[in-house]
């Protein structure tokens, strides 16, 4: 297969993953949230609470008409292909809103229930957008854009959005325990999206430094079969030149793996980081990874 029909192949299943995604999220909206007096953060959010105040069946023109300014930002800061790929999976989302009809398929369940189904519906719909490339919300863009000129992450920017945005839903329909449920379904499908982009294999990348390097890098390689890359460093203050062991290994076996350690050096130092996604070429030591997921190295 050619490099044209491989490129042909990524964007038609990118395409098709943003269109279930689209599909799912507007299913959680139409069943569980909106027939329930529920919102989601974001733009989505603020398209309800419109909705609720005039007609819900203005909610598809709110969500793609606040979403233009954003756009237009994306435009701007960010690589144009990535505006087609939010572009779509907007306008798919307000279309499926528009089709599915609330008094069909209302989930009437109790709120245990429409949380956890809700959200997480909500939250599999929307990171498959994500992963694919795309976007639901422009409270992201938002973000973003805030993230490259200030010191506030994406995350923090878009807590704060949609913080206001159940502030703003508690005041205008005094309802407060409709505003925190709103807020504990927004939880889960933000971890349901978490789940969906990094999967259920989570990946610690772990950096140990130890005078006894060479002990340690054969008592990882033969107890725990792990691989592991080895670099060369020296020290900023003592000048002293070290080896570096660098492992990647499953969240699962992280444990064992620093019993392991310090049972062969307990002054050793070890930084641990997350990892949300490894590639791997055909050529690369990391192909093995497929066949022994326990086996990782960089070279």
């Amino acid at each position: 297969m050619g490099k044209e029909q491989k490129r042909a192949k990524f964007v038609f299943f990118s395409y098709m993953w943003m269109t279930l995604g689209a599909f799912l999220a507007a299913l959680s909206i139409r069943a569980f949230l909106y027939p329930n007096h529920l919102i989601d953060g974001g733009i989505v959010g603020i398209s309800l609470i419109l909705g609720r105040l005039t007609n819900d069946a203005f909610i598809s023109i709110f969500i793609i008409l606040l979403n233009l300014p954003f756009v237009y930002l994306a435009f701007r800061h960010i690589r144009k292909n990535f505006v087609i790929q939010m572009t779509y999976a907007t306008i798919l989302f307000a279309i499926f809103l528009g089709i599915l009809d609330t008094d069909k398929i209302h989930y009437a369940g109790d709120s245990i229930e429409i949380i956890a189904l809700g959200g997480a519906i909500l939250g599999i719909g929307a990171g498959l957008i994500i992963r694919s490339g795309g976007c639901l919300d422009g409270s992201e863009i938002l973000g973003i854009i805030v993230n490259k000129r200030t010191g506030f992450t994406v995350g923090q920017v878009v807590l704060v959005f949609n913080i206001f945005v159940f502030g703003l839903y508690g005041l205008l329909f005094f309802d407060w325990h409709i505003a925190v449920k709103s807020l504990l379904t927004y939880i889960v499908a933000f971890k349901m999206i978490d789940l969906v982009i990094v999967g259920l294999e989570e990946l610690k990348a772990v950096q140990i430094i130890s005078q006894k390097s060479t002990k340690v890098a054969e008592a990882i390689m033969e107890r725990l079969g792990l691989g592991l890359t080895i670099t060369l460093g020296k020290g900023g203050f003592s000048k002293d030149e070290r080896e570096i062991l660098n492992v990647v290994v499953e969240r699962l076996d992280l444990s064992d793996l620093k019993e392991l350690i310090l049972n062969e050096d307990p002054a050793a130092f070890i930084s641990v980081t997350n990892i949300y996604e490894v590639q791997y070429g055909r050529k690369s030591g990391l192909s093995r990874y497929k066949k022994h997921k326990r086996n990782i190295s960089l070279f």
